[in-house]
């Protein structure tokens, strides 16, 4: 299996402003991705609340690509140059990886979600059946959730970040900080209806949305962890993942009364406890059972903080 170091590489001495940068990309790194996707999705935000007038829902759509996506990108040139981009280039194609992984990730995952809803009051007696066409939507809805969503996020947070948050705070706590940055990330996305926020919400319900929503996406990124460290540090099979935990929430919760039904507040919560319910448990096992380790093996997926190692270039 490839290792998760990115390739070494010499490098000019650096001084200033580019010094700092380079002792402390994670820090730029996670300011970039905000600013970029928090500056295209800011308008659509103050629309919705009346400060300004137009439709800016395209910042929304273009937060993931203009956020960790980009900042991933300047970052890893700017500390690795091509080598490192190269890298990137072959993590985001990697996926040769073992038949069991694209079970859980392309089945399991959706069937925790399932389980997650059904196990909610009224769930079943709610439900609306199947429309025509059930398959061909989902898989349609996949590929787009895929491209528009789940590879430019997880190029950031699982290409960029994960490979460097786990040597240096180790995979439990590198993997909890991650969750923590990625969760606030989303926080515009609660002010605008389509996650039950608004002008005429219960900011209340919202932030208590929020609140589960964070302890949700912490959960998960266990999850993720887990799965990009027994597949070499798989950026594709980390955006396999994050588009198979969205696409039930276009596509198949909202058949469910209350549970992911757009511009609800209670349909924010049901859709939320759906995936906090068995990916919280499913977290907690995976800490226990892996002693917190989630798959990292300090020596195959990397033996040296990858900006340790530009650090210390081989002759």
């Amino acid at each position: 299996m490839d290792t998760l170091e990115p390739p070494r590489q010499s490098s000019p001495p650096s001084t200033g402003f580019r010094k700092t940068i380079r002792s402390h990309p994670l820090v730029f790194f996670f300011l970039l991705s905000y600013f970029f996707s928090w500056i295209v999705a800011a308008p659509a935000v103050l629309s919705v609340w009346g400060f300004i007038g137009g439709d800016y829902t395209i910042g929304l759509m273009l937060k993931q690509w203009i956020g960790p996506a980009l900042a991933a990108f300047i970052m890893t040139s700017f500390l690795a140059g091509r080598p490192g981009l190269q890298d990137l280039r072959i993590r985001i194609r990697r996926w040769r990886v073992g038949w069991p992984w694209y079970l859980f990730v392309l089945l399991g995952a959706p069937a925790l979600i399932l389980l997650g809803i059904l196990v909610q009051p009224g769930a079943v007696a709610g439900f609306q059946g199947l429309p025509p066409r059930f398959l061909l939507t989902y898989l349609l809805t996949f590929a787009l959730v895929f491209i528009g969503v789940g590879l430019p996020e997880e190029i950031g947070w699982r290409g960029f970040a994960l490979p460097r948050l786990q040597p240096r705070y180790g995979p439990l706590l590198g993997t909890f900080i991650l969750g923590v940055v990625w969760s606030l990330w989303h926080l515009l996305y609660f002010l605008t209806p389509d996650h039950g926020g608004g002008p005429r919400s219960d900011l209340a319900a919202v932030f208590t949305n929020f609140f589960l929503f964070c302890l949700m996406v912490i959960s998960l990124s266990v999850i993720f962890t887990w799965v990009f460290n027994h597949t070499g540090g798989s950026i594709f099979m980390a955006a396999l993942l994050h588009a198979a935990i969205d696409t039930p929430q276009l596509v198949w919760a909202p058949l469910f009364l209350d549970v992911g039904t757009s511009n609800s507040t209670a349909g924010e919560t049901g859709y939320i406890l759906a995936l906090l319910i068995p990916f919280g448990l499913l977290a907690l096992v995976t800490i226990i059972l892996t002693r917190g380790r989630l798959g990292y093996d300090s020596k195959q997926n990397a033996a040296l903080d990858p900006d340790q190692a530009l650090a210390h270039p081989v002759s």
